[in-house]
């Protein structure tokens, strides 16, 4: 099958999903092609069946901003054709699956009337933030109505697509995964050693995000300043975004400046999160949270919000805690149980993984989406 993969290249889960998800197809026969800005984060090194198609957005001085959706449409209509797609799949409604409706009716009217199917996938502020906006609302909700299939990544974000944009489209949930060869626990003493300074009692925190509003980086800030007052511990912030330079800012104002490690944005968090101890994720809101799921899946007990999808990837008190979002306190007082109680560490890490190998690897996911095309 022929797939042409539309999505942004930037950090972030939709991003990572959709390129993990071509190299997943790509691997099983199938033939696919990204259509984005830039070469899709974690796209990594040449392999066979995938193929990478930039789109090029000129500036004109009539046009006050740069026509992203036209050129975008434009693109995806030219590969398309090249390279006879049988499905666009639109990751990230916004503009994403208006993108995929325009370029669909061209093929159709230039083509007999044949054009590739679509499906769209919704990753969560796709509906959440930026597709309830009044100023996108109708037109999203339309173009999501317009695709031959619509997939959401968890079921709390298929219920607010219906309830916040009033789609009619049968939405079906596939959950985000991981390739669960590439996402496990790995032994780094010497990685370990450099970021505690070899002293054995000091424990890693860790918080791996885009640093966008939503993460409540302040939160997670308040969280590690309780964490460390009883135990010996240091934080490891990995990502990049607008409110990185706010962490920085609030580690001066608490006097946590010396125990914050900040690496920016990484393509390999693997040894990262096998080096650490505890997952903090505050977030107000997550459709899923991915982020979650690679550090259960690398047995680092996850403490986060009892928010959208969240519930349905960790169980409160088996593979990891839960609490309200505005509960520092809470939140906290899991994180010490969990790096002053070695038993329930191992028991709930344990638990984390082995959630993760049963429900969210690729070998059970891929195939899912495998069967929505061929629907």
């Amino acid at each position: 099958m022929n797939i042409g993969i539309v999505c942004y290249a930037s950090v972030g889960g939709s991003g990572i999903v959709a390129t993990e998800l071509g190299k997943a197809l790509a691997r099983r026969g199938h033939e696919v092609h990204f259509i984005s800005t830039e070469t899709p984060y974690r796209l990594g090194e040449f392999q066979a069946g995938l193929a990478f198609h930039q789109v090029l957005t000129p500036t004109y001085p009539l046009f006050r901003e740069p026509q992203y959706l036209l050129s975008l449409s434009n693109r995806i209509v030219q590969v398309a054709r090249e390279f006879r797609l049988d499905i666009i799949h639109a990751h990230y409604a916004v503009p994403h699956a208006t993108a995929a409706f325009l370029s669909r009716q061209v093929l159709a009217s230039t083509n007999g009337g044949s054009a590739p199917r679509v499906v769209t996938t919704l990753h969560g502020t796709d509906i959440t933030l930026v597709g309830n906006d009044p100023s996108y609302s109708q037109i999203v909700a339309f173009s999501i109505d317009q695709s031959d299939r619509v997939t959401a990544v968890s079921e709390s974000l298929r219920e607010s697509t219906y309830s916040e944009l009033k789609v009619r489209s049968n939405i079906v949930v596939i959950p985000n995964f991981l390739d669960c060869s590439i996402h496990r626990r790995l032994d780094v003493p010497e990685l370990r050693q450099r970021f505690t300074g070899g002293d054995s009692s000091v424990k890693i925190v860790t918080h791996v995000s885009n640093f966008r509003p939503v993460k409540r980086i302040e939160a997670v800030l308040q969280i590690f300043d309780r964490i460390r007052r009883a135990v010996p511990a240091r934080l490891l912030l990995v990502g990049d975004g607008p409110e990185l330079g706010k962490a920085s800012r609030l580690g001066r104002e608490l006097g946590i400046t010396h125990l914050l490690d900040i690496v920016g944005a990484q393509e390999e968090v693997v040894p990262l999160l096998s080096m650490s101890d505890v997952f903090l994720l505050p977030s107000a809101q997550e459709s899923f949270g991915l982020a979650a799921l690679e550090a259960m899946a690398c047995e680092v007990p996850v403490v986060a919000s009892r928010v959208g999808g969240l519930p349905e990837v960790i169980e409160h008190g088996v593979t990891g805690f839960l609490h309200p979002h505005d509960a520092p306190d809470e939140m906290a007082a899991s994180a010490i149980a969990l790096l002053t109680a070695p038993e329930l560490h191992r028991t709930v890490a344990a638990a984390a993984c082995l959630r993760v190998r049963v429900h969210f690897c690729a070998d059970r996911v891929v195939p899912m989406y495998e069967e929505c095309y061929r629907s």
